[in-house]
């Protein structure tokens, strides 16, 4: 598998959804529900909900794959955890672009669009809300982890401190 920064931006997506998905699992269903006092709009709960069915509408768009999950109501955790290995992994599989489908404009809901577009738009609207989730934790309390991308450097070793 090629090693390009385009999938070291959706290998650390992966990463900073789970350890958030795992931060949130620990709450109680008052914490998951609580609705936030703020600028954020819905609870952990349904922010996780969107996070999760949005990336999979992103993948099933670019992948022209249906849809794997019915996201009727909130999942549990689970699910959400499923949720982000498939469409996770899916999406890192378009970033290593093996496939050639990233090449080709594709049309959906009227728009014809090309496939950067979509792949831009999967980790900007996945880092919004997992900023909004860390903001709604801090405010409940409790520690959000740590998941930006120096901490990534850091666990992965492509980030070390230099002994002089």
């Amino acid at each position: 598998m090629a090693n390009t920064t385009l999938m070291k931006f959706f290998e650390h997506n992966n990463w900073a959804n789970f350890q958030l998905i795992e931060a949130c699992a620990a709450l109680s269903d008052s914490q998951l529900d609580a609705e936030p006092d703020g600028a954020t709009k819905g609870s952990i709960r349904l922010t996780l909900h969107h996070m999760m069915a949005s990336q999979q509408s992103y993948w099933t768009q670019l992948a022209g794959t249906p849809p794997v999950f019915d996201w009727q109501s909130p999942p549990n955790f689970d699910a959400i955890r499923e949720a982000a290995k498939v469409t996770g992994e899916g999406l890192l599989s378009l970033a290593s672009d093996e496939s050639g489908k990233l090449e080709a404009t594709f049309h959906h809901d009227g728009y014809a669009i090309e496939p950067w577009v979509v792949m831009l738009q999967a980790i900007n609207h996945a880092t919004e809300h997992r900023e909004q989730i860390k903001s709604m934790l801090s405010k409940l309390g409790v520690t959000p982890p740590r998941i930006d991308g120096w901490m990534y450097g850091r666990i992965t070793h492509a980030l070390s401190e230099q002994n002089s």
